[in-house]
């Protein structure tokens, strides 16, 4: 059962928990606890597992035209994932030792039904879209990747944030048994991310589960995680374990390890240079060999996604709020 979730043009910039939300709750909850009550029916389907079944992803119209998709191999291979390594290839020889099943997420804060959902009844209850989109890191290299998942707005909606919810914040899994360089990457585990309420109604917001129509490879952020197309790759939180509603800007990693190069918001934006590197222009990963073949283009203001996300910065410095 598919839920409508409101666009991004019906949310006033000014007001972050928009009225339309609270109007829309009580419909979506009832179609997703219809969905989630059809979880038995699930018994019928393959159950997950780590990073190996196939996803019956329904094609969606998000597309990148003008870019070719970057091989699933590269993709897989080349990451950012610190509690398996800082390396790019790291993430891909460690990360075997995450445990993807079974696994619940927390839902917890501002919220009026709080509560801790198993990951395969979120995944039960209405067919996953597959999105391509830009993925842009903060190092300036992008790829185009085809992500998996539904939009966060119809998990938001179920849970019913309170009036006074501004934010949500998302804690992803600290377990140095799985996660052998936890601790010692120079990062405070848990790691944490957030984004305002607007950000996370905005219809490309993406719940995912997968990837190339698979279930997410473990060094990818398995089993859930968020993408948000927009904004440079560290925002788009993996592995999480906890969805937190809070009514203050939440602390997130990076900007609490080195504020003057990682800001809160992190949208991409050519005109704001990393302190170390321009980002005017970025590396395409999408060769599917060596990445010396792999070209540089012009970086694109939020990442391609102007039209559908600068009403939300109308009237922000975004060289201030970078």
């Amino acid at each position: 059962m598919l839920l409508k979730s409101k666009g991004s043009n019906e949310i006033a910039s000014s007001e972050i928990t928009p009225k339309e939300i609270c109007r829309a709750v009580q419909m979506s909850r009832r179609q997703m606890v219809a969905g989630v009550g059809a979880a038995a029916a699930a018994a019928a389907m393959p159950r997950m597992a780590f990073g190996l079944d196939k996803l019956n992803a329904v094609p969606s119209s998000y597309a990148v035209p003008d870019r070719a998709t970057t091989p699933q191999a590269k993709a897989q291979s080349y990451n950012n994932f610190y509690e398996f390594g800082t390396s790019k290839d790291e993430p891909a020889r460690y990360a075997h030792t995450l445990r993807t099943r079974p696994w619940t997420v927390r839902i917890e804060g501002l919220v009026k039904s709080p509560q801790t959902i198993d990951i395969d009844k979120i995944l039960s209850y209405r067919p996953i879209e597959q999105r391509v989109y830009r993925f842009r890191c903060v190092e300036a290299w992008s790829m185009v990747i085809p992500w998996d998942g539904y939009p966060l707005s119809e998990l938001i909606q179920f849970v019913q944030p309170l009036p006074s919810a501004k934010y949500v914040q998302f804690i992803s899994l600290a377990d140095k048994k799985q996660m052998p360089d936890l601790g010692d990457s120079g990062i405070n585990p848990p790691y944490s991310e957030g984004l305002r309420m607007d950000e996370a109604m905005n219809p490309l917001t993406l719940l995912t589960f997968g990837s190339y129509g698979e279930t997410l490879a473990n060094q990818q952020g398995a089993p859930i995680r968020v993408i948000v197309p927009w904004k440079y790759g560290f925002k788009s939180a993996k592995s999480i374990v906890t969805i937190r509603f809070v009514d203050k800007q939440p602390h997130t990693t990076w900007n609490d390890l080195n504020s003057g190069e990682y800001g809160f918001y992190s949208n991409v934006n050519p005109k704001v240079d990393h302190p170390r590197w321009s980002q005017a222009t970025e590396r395409l990963l999408n060769s599917p060999g060596n990445s010396l073949f792999d070209k540089r283009v012009p970086t694109l203001m939020f990442n391609g996604y102007q039209d559908q996300v600068a009403s939300m910065y109308a009237g922000m410095d975004l060289k201030k709020n970078y």
